[in-house]
């Protein structure tokens, strides 16, 4: 039977009592930049301020949020040659870079008061960041299901 050093799975190298941190730390950013979409939508269709601000706040708590989840998925990515050698870490890592680049520039777009700061740039890189998402958290879960890219081995009792 491997041992936890010679996993036949790829180990995740940022963890907290056996637990990895990325996939733990993932789900906020999600929903803060999903969140922005939809009240992006809101404020669009209703022209109501408070929407905006909502996405304004969204952002930001993505945004310094990811700055935990990147520290952590970094680890795991260079920690492992096992993870870099998959075709979904790379792109993952990737694509999720290209949505933190998005959602700063969306962050100085929201800066812009109402309607300027969500209609049409906002709104577009919203929207834009949520498909990006969808892609590269679709590679996140193959990484774990197909390959067992942090995924703890089975302990015989």
């Amino acid at each position: 039977m491997p041992t936890e050093t010679s996993s036949v799975y790829p180990k995740s190298t940022a963890r907290i009592f056996g637990h990895p941190i990325h996939p733990m730390l993932v789900p906020f950013p999600i929903v803060c930049f999903a969140g922005t979409l939809v009240t992006d939508i809101a404020y669009t269709a209703s022209g109501e301020v408070q929407w905006a601000n909502f996405s304004s706040w969204l952002l930001v708590a993505g945004l310094i949020i990811s700055i935990f989840v990147v520290i952590a998925g970094a680890a795991d990515f260079f920690g492992d040659r096992r993870i870099r050698a998959l075709k979904h870490a790379w792109i993952h890592g990737i694509g999720n870079a290209i949505a933190l680049i998005l959602s700063i520039w969306n962050a100085f777009v929201h800066t812009h008061d109402g309607y300027t700061g969500v209609w049409p740039t906002g709104l577009t890189l919203s929207f834009l960041v949520v498909a990006i998402l969808l892609i590269t958290g679709w590679n996140g879960g193959s990484m774990v299901y197909r390959h067992g890219v942090a995924v703890a081995p089975e302990k015989n009792s």
